[in-house]
């Protein structure tokens, strides 16, 4: 399956011989079977590839094995599979099985039919994880390796920052029994210490109430998040009175009366509906003030959990240092204010947090943890290479696609197309912005990204609505010169990953009159809050990515050449793609989602296409009937 994608045996200096077999030292990473399946390689500690399978599939959150992702891993390398030693899954699959099984017992007979919904595949598959991983490399005859879910997650949050010594916190919704864990990871070793487990867990609290908001799960938590601050957080103590025992340390039971998912498809229970008012919301029906209030109060709620989980493993590890990871940790809101709080020094957060991450996670566990590998770091920069760990396309490949589908481009310098694309901007244009290696994670980070002029009080709209198809409410975040971040907001340390919320600076923001501090919801929406209106949140926050152009140096020249034209060193970063539709990956992506919508410019490579120059799309199938709204 995988032979006509991979390349040939590698030369002998990348290999050594131990005990009479030739040993390489490559290790690739798999997760798979639940959502965002994705591949990472690794070679003596070192990232050389790492992608979700979605973005080669076009399938949102593809959970399928991931077959396209370990074949650009391994052609990345130049590798065959015959020349990887370990393959590492990225959790336990018996101990999963142990988990919902006793739960749909511990639940029976409620839980029957999702019990019956759900063994089918795992007496199929999931329990034969080590034969099916094998016959899928096209019988891999090397080790394989099962870490447990949040191991994964913690050596992806610990083995690629750049601290000596950290404390650890993993939040999710459920590995296979464990909810969140903290513990220390030091030189080349992590060790977890405490752990919550399921069905006790923060992430699924906050999934539940995307449910309930009429979201979708696994997908819909950062519209949550979007709109806690339209909101007011009035649900709180009915959470912490009904929902939720909260401890002082951090740690937390939920009261199961008010779930639904240990024993059924939903996620909560009638109980849970009576509490909060009335029945779910139906996606995509109207948005109202207790939406709005129920998002403000979760959020709040996750705050004060992470808080406290925060000082009280600060004061038991002693650690000043402090990375982060599982799925909890994309919530930047909460990661922006566990920084303001300055319970800890320094903190990393590792950018593909959720499961695709655990791929990452799994590899380097295997060379640090079991394999005792050299792990070398300054205490200042990661090791995680911006996240720019996925595919690229070359001129010639570019200028390829192109010519061959008849489409009209002009091919430019890199100082020429850098000038045109800034002045578009400046202009009021949106552009699609395609280089180099392709992102890592859920965040477009400058090289599959749309941008626009950040001081344009109508360009949220116009990209939410006429771009992104997706809901006005949404905000826009934005990529600064890392020099002149904490002139633009109150941020002191760099964001790289666009994993920090934080406040524009009070200079640039507008005084509220009393008749716009009395409007609520929506209606806060159109109300300029700064000089730089389209990236700043009805709460005057904004999630903030900075460049310093080390390993994404055209990026970086863009927005300083944006700045020479306005004086403002910062651009609108979404990424490039429509709602529903993943991140795209080649350049046929980016072309079709340039002509589905109304970008004006496209910039691929060093090839600049514009919207009017092009001919018509024709396509036999709407593309709003491709991909499934999240």
């Amino acid at each position: 399956m995988l032979n006509s994608l991979l390349f040939s045996m590698m030369s002998s200096e990348k290999a050594k011989l131990q005990g009479g077999r030739l040993i390489s030292n490559y290790i690739l990473g798999i997760s798979a079977f639940y959502h965002d399946s994705a591949a990472c390689l690794v070679h003596e500690g070192d990232i050389l590839a790492a992608a979700q399978e979605e973005r080669f599939t076009r399938k949102k959150q593809d959970h399928r094995f991931p077959e396209n992702a370990i074949s650009y891993c391994l052609s990345e390398a130049g590798i065959s599979i015959a020349d990887v030693d370990h393959v590492t899954f990225y959790d336990k699959p018996f101990l999963k099985f142990e988990r919902l099984l006793e739960t749909y017992l511990s639940f029976a007979p409620a839980g029957l039919p999702s019990f019956l919904k759900s063994m089918p595949l795992w007496l199929k598959e999931k329990l034969w994880m080590e034969d099916g991983i094998r016959k899928a490399l096209d019988g891999y005859e090397g080790k394989i390796l099962f870490p447990e879910h949040h191991q994964s997650h913690a050596a992806s949050a610990f083995f690629p920052s750049p601290f000596q010594s950290a404390a650890i916190i993993t939040m999710d919704g459920v590995g296979e029994w464990t909810t969140s864990a903290w513990g220390v990871g030091s030189g080349n070793k992590i060790n977890l210490q405490k752990e919550i487990h399921f069905p006790h867990s923060l992430g699924l609290l906050y999934t539940a109430f995307t449910s309930y908001t009429g979201f979708k799960v696994n997908s819909g938590e950062y519209k949550v998040m979007g709109l806690a601050p339209y909101g007011k957080p009035v649900f709180v103590k009915k959470i912490l009175d009904n929902v939720m025992d909260l401890k002082e340390d951090g740690s937390f039971r939920l009261n199961m009366k008010y779930f639904n998912y240990c024993q059924g498809i939903t996620m909560t229970s009638n109980k849970f509906h009576d509490l909060f008012g009335g029945p779910p919301r139906k996606a995509e029906s109207e948005l109202t003030q207790r939406e709005m209030d129920l998002a403000a109060s979760v959020q709040a709620v996750a705050e004060e959990v992470i808080l406290r989980t925060g000082r009280f493993v600060r004061k038991e590890t002693g650690e000043k240092n402090l990375v982060l990871a599982g799925g909890v940790s994309l919530n930047c809101v909460a990661n922006g204010k566990l920084l303001r709080e300055k319970i800890f020094d320094n903190i990393w957060i590792q950018p593909a947090a959720g499961d695709a991450g655990g791929a990452l996670g799994a590899a380097l566990f295997t060379w640090f943890q079991v394999l005792d590998g050299n792990r070398q770091v300054d205490g200042v920069n990661d090791l995680q290479k911006g996240s720019y760990l996925g595919p690229s396309w070359d001129e010639s490949k570019i200028e390829k696609f192109l010519k061959s589908s008849n489409i009209p481009y002009t091919k430019m310098d890199e100082d020429s197309l850098i000038a045109s694309v800034a002045k578009s901007i400046n202009n009021g244009k949106v552009v699609g912005w395609f280089n180099g290696r392709m992102e890592f994670g859920p965040r477009a980070l400058g090289n599959r990204s749309i941008i626009g002029d950040p001081r344009s009080e109508v360009m949220q709209s116009i990209m939410n609505l006429k771009i992104k198809n997706r809901e006005s409410f949404r905000p826009f975040a934005p990529s600064a010169l890392v020099e002149d971040v904490e002139e633009l907001f109150e941020l002191s340390v760099p964001s790289p990953y666009m994993l920090l919320v934080a406040q524009v600076q009070k200079k640039r923001c507008t005084v509220m009159t009393e008749e716009q501090d009395k409007l609520f919801g929506i209606q806060k929406l159109n109300i300029p809050r700064s000089d730089i209106p389209a990236i700043t949140h009805v709460d005057f926050s904004a999630r903030v990515q900075t460049v310093d152009g080390k390993h994404n140096p055209r990026y970086y020249k863009l927005i300083k050449e944006f700045k020479n034209l306005t004086g403002y060193g910062v651009v609108i970063n979404t990424s490039f793609n429509v709602r529903g539709e993943p991140i795209v990956c080649s350049p046929q992506d980016a072309y079709l989602c340039f002509m589905r919508t109304e970008m004006d410019i496209l910039a691929l490579g060093d090839f600049l296409l514009k919207k009017e120059e092009q001919p018509a799309l024709n396509e036999d199938k709407d593309w709003r009937e491709i991909y499934e709204l999240d």
